[in-house]
């Protein structure tokens, strides 16, 4: 490596650390280049590395600390304001030993807004084209989301139809849809199953 470089001046060299075994989570808000709002923070079943169309997640958190909360909160709010974002942001992250770090930040609204909407009854969609507008601020709306038990994310995949396709996941997203399941509480069967199975390969 040295005698590359020394025939290259002003070369550079990325070292690349991969966090094994971190758990992924993201973070979706609304901000009006002011003040931010977060709408949900969804915790990945799967490891970290799947991309986050193919995991199963759960809607709130079910594993995660007060203090790994606080942090995704504050990082969250932060970057919003930092980008000068007016509408949504997504938001990923990976914790490992209670610490957070950023994977990346996509000021657009994500595939999961509207699962988080659908699981909070509550229209951010709407509230966030009318802060792109400039028509209101999120000190204007007054929320309300239903927080009772928890919603799971489920991907859809169609190995069905494209059987010959690699069943491993990875980054790169194989699902063609998702669906949602509510659980009263962690102790559900289906929760349960999912749960105990989650890996990097899918057997269906």
């Amino acid at each position: 490596m040295v005698n590359i470089l020394k025939d290259i001046p002003g070369n550079k060299v990325l070292l690349d650390h991969f966090l094994e075994k971190a758990i992924e989570a993201e973070a979706d808000a609304i901000c009006d280049g002011e003040d931010a709002y977060i709408i949900g923070i969804m915790e990945h079943i799967e490891p970290t590395g799947i991309h986050s169309g193919d995991s199963n997640a759960v809607l709130p958190p079910f594993d995660l600390s007060d203090h790994v909360i606080k942090q995704i909160e504050d990082i969250t709010r932060k970057i919003a304001l930092a980008m000068h974002v007016k509408g949504l942001i997504n938001i990923q992250f990976a914790i490992k030993e209670e610490v957070v770090y950023v994977i990346e930040a996509n000021p657009r609204a994500s595939r999961t807004v509207p699962f988080i909407a659908k699981a909070y009854d509550e229209p951010y969609v709407n509230y966030a084209t009318k802060m792109m507008l400039g028509e209101m601020k999120v000190k204007d709306f007054t929320f309300n989301p239903r927080k009772e038990g928890y919603a799971i994310k489920i991907p859809v995949f169609s190995f069905e139809k494209f059987r010959d396709v690699n069943k491993e996941l990875g980054p790169e997203m194989k699902s063609t849809g998702e669906a949602i399941y509510f659980i009263d509480d962690l102790q559900d069967d289906f929760f349960q199953q999912v749960y105990s199975e989650r890996n990097l390969y899918l057997s269906r």
